[in-house]
């Protein structure tokens, strides 16, 4: 049989109006600690559960977050996104409903309306790599954080990858190493990534008293095969050193570079960024890299949704990429 608050009340010596104040925890109700503890003591005794639906129903909103997706569950590395979510989400008390859409328009749109219908909290909406994007019409009404994008006009708040800070961190690991020619094999392809860890890169070269050499950007196609076929020009600037715009360019790097009998790191060091852990560590020597910070995205986003913290410039939230040495450098 179910127990019931009217079962809790009569346990606990008081009434169901104290009860449901102690339950829904509501602010201003005057409840003495002594009668607090027999209603929180008869709760357990009882194996009490409120009713989610009628608590939905009074207050007007759910324990329940969204996190709308395009394609990342479906990405191994970043669907840390979703398990940084969803624990720092259970730890306040909330349960994540996920959605995975694979960038259907409509399925979206669906996904959202049937979590409004559920009176979520507030929706993440999250893409698989970091890029700005056009926010769902379905959204523009709805406590919304953005997770790894950002609107163009900064009209929501977002938690974002610090790209510009990644970069100057990977370059900064090659100049500790006691590198000081060092080129930059960029992706051909516009983003955020592809500016901001070009600016990274050249904030530490500066930094250390390195004078700007454009002849060291190179550009490439952010695969495997753009890493491999920038290696003739890599070898050809005399770079000792070469800070890779994603781990994929890197592994094609190390093919080019193994072709042209030349060691890693004794004669060339290398440096990537994203940290796939199914390429990073797996390839010999394994790669020393700069992590997206997936799960602090995902568990950034649950935290500002919740009023728990704000994003720290403007509308976006910078989280910070570490280092993730290895033995490339």
């Amino acid at each position: 049989m179910t127990t019931t608050m009217r079962d809790v009340a009569k346990a606990a010596g008081v009434s169901v109006a104290t009860v449901s104040h102690v339950v829904n925890d509501k602010p201003g109700a005057r409840i003495g600690e002594d009668a607090r503890r027999r209603v929180q003591e008869a709760i357990v005794a009882l194996g009490y559960r409120p009713n989610a639906l009628a608590k939905t129903l009074s207050e007007g909103s759910s324990r329940f977050i969204g996190l709308v997706a395009d394609a990342i569950a479906t990405t191994p590395f970043a669907g840390q996104i979703i398990h940084g979510a969803q624990d720092e989400a259970w730890r306040h008390g909330f349960v994540l409903l996920v959605a995975n859409t694979e960038g259907n328009a409509a399925a979206e749109n669906d996904a959202i309306a049937m979590m409004l219908e559920h009176q979520v909290r507030g929706i993440l909406y999250s893409t698989w790599y970091h890029r700005e994007i056009e926010v769902p019409p379905p959204l523009q009404h709805t406590e919304t954080v953005l997770v790894n994008c950002f609107a163009g006009d900064d009209s929501f708040a977002a938690v974002v990858p610090d790209e510009e800070q990644g970069g100057r961190t990977a370059t900064e690991h090659l100049l500790a190493a006691g590198h000081r020619r060092i080129a930059f094999v960029n992706t051909t392809s516009p983003s955020p990534a592809r500016s901001g860890r070009l600016a990274g890169y050249r904030s530490a070269l500066g930094a250390a008293g390195i004078a700007r050499d454009d002849a060291l950007v190179l550009e490439a196609a952010p695969q495997q095969e753009g890493g491999y076929d920038a290696t003739a020009a890599v070898v050809a600037s005399g770079a000792t050193a070469v800070f890779c715009h994603n781990d994929r360019v890197a592994m094609g790097l190390y093919d080019g570079l193994r072709e042209r009998g030349l060691r890693i790191p004794d004669d060339v060091a290398v440096i990537g960024f994203d940290n796939q852990d199914v390429i990073a560590a797996h390839l010999r020597p394994p790669l020393s890299t700069v992590a997206l910070p997936h799960y602090e995205l995902g568990a950034a986003g649950v935290r500002t949704l919740l009023g728990l913290e704000s994003p720290a410039t403007g509308a976006r939230q910078l989280i910070a990429c570490p280092s993730v040495p290895r033995e490339s450098v």
